[in-house]
């Protein structure tokens, strides 16, 4: 008998503050009685949209843009959208998930149900509560889109670490060398700083293979460059390992990496 009396009196106090939200021409109302309104701004014909927020008094509340390349997608679950959302005056940003259908609703059923307004004022405590309670960390999109040019052209390696191909730099490196196993260990940039590859190497300019990490698709491999010819001696006015890094871009090239 306690146990059904304390399940009633959860039951009561969850309806009690439960509330519920509309979306009406604009006007986001809770309970009942308008609390926010909305314009819709539509991007890319329509396909998405922005948003800005009022209080019922015509002040600024916050502003929502969609970010479809800016963060990283959930490869199983297509179903929403992340969207930048700054709140105003306190300038305080937070990230949240919209479902990709039904847009301009889904997003007013979150600004209804946030709580961020007191006296029909932004609150600045409650924004930042709303923020944490529902808010979001998505992952960042990287793009690792090699620079578009023609790939029959010859690979150059200068003496500033930067790669080019059709007199386009492609990217460059950076270089550590020679560790107590004789390794020497390079790192592969996009001209954007994305980081592509860490590969190490043992043989200098006589390597036969190099082990290679793509950040891409986070993958582990060893690579055969065998070389026939004996070098005794190369120019070392770009990197000490010249002969092997150009077998190594061309690899790289080739393989649609770089």
């Amino acid at each position: 008998m306690k146990k059904f009396a304390l399940f009633l009196a959860l039951l009561i106090g969850g309806t009690a503050v439960s509330q519920d939200v509309e979306y009406k021409k604009g006007k986001i109302l809770v309970d009942g009685v308008e609390y926010l309104t909305m314009e819709v701004i539509k991007m890319n014909f329509g396909l998405t949209k922005n948003f800005e927020v009022f209080t019922t008094g015509g002040v600024k509340v916050a502003t929502a843009e969609v970010n479809a390349t800016k963060y990283e997608s959930d490869k199983n679950d297509n179903s929403f959208l992340y969207y930048d959302v700054v709140f105003f005056p306190s300038q305080q940003k937070g990230v949240f998930k919209v479902a990709s259908l039904g847009q301009e609703k889904s997003f007013a059923q979150l600004m209804g149900s946030s709580g961020i307004l007191v006296g029909n004022k932004p609150d600045e405590a409650k924004i930042q509560s709303f923020i944490a309670r529902r808010g979001v960390t998505p992952k960042l999109y990287v793009d690792y889109t090699p620079v578009p040019r023609s790939r029959t052209w010859p690979i150059e390696i200068k003496a500033d670490r930067q790669i080019s191909q059709e007199s386009k730099v492609i990217g460059y490196f950076t270089a550590n060398y020679a560790d107590g196993n004789g390794k020497d260990y390079y790192q592969i940039y996009l001209p954007t700083g994305v980081r592509l590859a860490d590969l190490s190497f043992v043989g200098g300019n006589n390597a036969q293979d190099f082990e290679l990490y793509t950040y891409k698709d986070k993958y582990k491999r060893l690579v055969g460059i065998p070389q026939k010819d004996r070098i005794l001696a190369a120019d070392q006015s770009v990197d000490k390992n010249y002969l092997t890094l150009k077998r190594i871009m061309k690899w790289l090239v080739d393989n649609q990496i770089l």
